[in-house]
């Protein structure tokens, strides 16, 4: 017995570590508060990757206005490093002139807005749809989730799932359409049709 209690003492810091790396590791979890703030003062720390991506040397930066306050806008930053996109960060506590800068029209905006390739990209769009923005070029001001759809990336909730949610074009006279449809109910799509054409 004493030695079976023994082997278990020794486990114990192991065990812990293990627990303790799973923990940190959990998708949709907000980090702890040392965490957040590493991100916050680093915010190219995850830019490496994506730079060595050959796919990444041909995509034009992504250039991200938000609130230095903004936990969702940061975990939308790093779905777009994770899908090939180089993103610059602009804090700014007034993003009301940044949207009224780029064209975001009312009721159509969000949390934070990027600029890329000549237009804009509001709320928590999926890269995929940005990559689609950059293959196809029309003639627009950008595209919008308008809100912050649950689900989408940067703002999944665990048990939530993704209810319907779409993303706009907005067209250079304010006009908006649909431009991408997500979520539950949503037609398929093959999400990697864009990537694929700016990797070839």
């Amino acid at each position: 017995m004493s030695r079976l209690l023994h082997a278990f003492r020794a486990a114990v810091p192991a065990l812990a570590l293990v627990a303790a790396s799973a923990c940190q590791a959990t998708p949709g979890s907000d980090p702890p508060a040392a965490t957040a703030a590493t991100a916050k003062a680093s915010p190219d720390a995850h830019a490496h990757h994506a730079d060595r991506s050959p796919v990444a040397s041909k995509l034009p930066v992504v250039l991200v206005h938000k609130s230095p306050t903004c936990g969702c806008c940061a975990k939308w930053i790093d779905h777009l490093r994770e899908s090939g996109f180089t993103v610059e960060v602009d804090e700014t506590s007034d993003m009301g002139a940044v949207k009224e800068r780029v064209g975001i029209p009312a009721a159509k905006g969000s949390c934070h807005t990027a600029e890329v390739g000549g237009y804009f990209v509001e709320g928590h769009v999926p890269a995929g749809d940005i990559h689609r923005l950059l293959a196809e070029k029309p003639d627009a001001r950008g595209i919008t989730a308008p809100g912050m759809p649950i689900g989408s990336p940067g703002m999944e909730v665990p048990g939530q799932g993704t209810p319907r949610y779409d993303v706009e074009l907005v067209r250079k006279d304010g006009s908006t359409e649909v431009f991408a449809e997500h979520g539950e109910g949503a037609p398929k799509v093959e999400e990697d049709h864009a990537h694929h054409d700016h990797a070839h």
